[in-house]
């Protein structure tokens, strides 16, 4: 009889913090470029004439992946939480371990791939 694993150990844990730091680190630096140019275009926009439904909609989007990242990293940042309390990589629905693969794709993740694909 096989046994199956309910929880990552506290080196697999260590491995997906530090994955989980990086991504953190590199999306709040996006995160910070975002906002920087949406500065700049503030200032910049304010001194054009023309263009106005252009440089709106340049806006917009800056704005829209400016949200997209803070979510990202609030998800990041969850996750983190989950691996001090050991529950890290646990489906929430189905509570069996989400293999190791999804969570280096998408390591903020709360569901196995079964349930996000039938939720979707």
């Amino acid at each position: 009889m096989k046994l199956v694993k309910n929880c990552y150990s506290d080196d697999e844990l260590k491995e997906f913090k530090e994955l989980i730091i990086g991504k953190i680190n590199a999306a709040q630096d996006d995160l910070n470029l975002f906002k920087e140019e949406l500065r700049n275009f503030d200032h910049v926009s304010a001194t054009m004439t023309g263009d106005g439904p252009t440089a709106a909609s340049q806006k917009e989007e800056l704005s829209h992946f400016a949200g997209r990242l803070q979510k990202v990293i609030a998800g990041l940042n969850a996750a983190l939480v989950r691996i001090e309390n050991k529950t890290y990589g646990i489906c929430v629905i189905t509570k069996k371990l989400i293999p190791k693969e999804r969570l280096r794709a998408v390591p903020h993740t709360t569901q196995c791939i079964e349930v996000k694909s039938k939720s979707a």
